[in-house]
């Protein structure tokens, strides 16, 4: 899976420490999402695409925006 959430934190200009403080999650975690080394759960992918303003299918890949 394809997991779109370094290229949303870069075009905002956001650091992975930034994103994790606003959406309530440690950097370690973001960290972890962007290499693939865990997938976010469901609750986790919603507070993503309320932050990010975009569709759970375009913050997992599965659509373009």
């Amino acid at each position: 899976m394809e997991i779109r959430i370094k290229e949303l934190r870069e075009e905002r200009g956001l650091s992975q420490a930034q994103l994790a403080a606003a959406v309530g999650l440690s950097q370690n975690t973001i960290s972890q999402y962007e290499t693939g080394i865990l997938e976010p759960k469901n609750k986790t992918i919603k507070k993503l695409c309320e932050y990010f303003g975009v569709t759970a299918g375009y913050l997992l890949g599965f659509e373009e925006y």
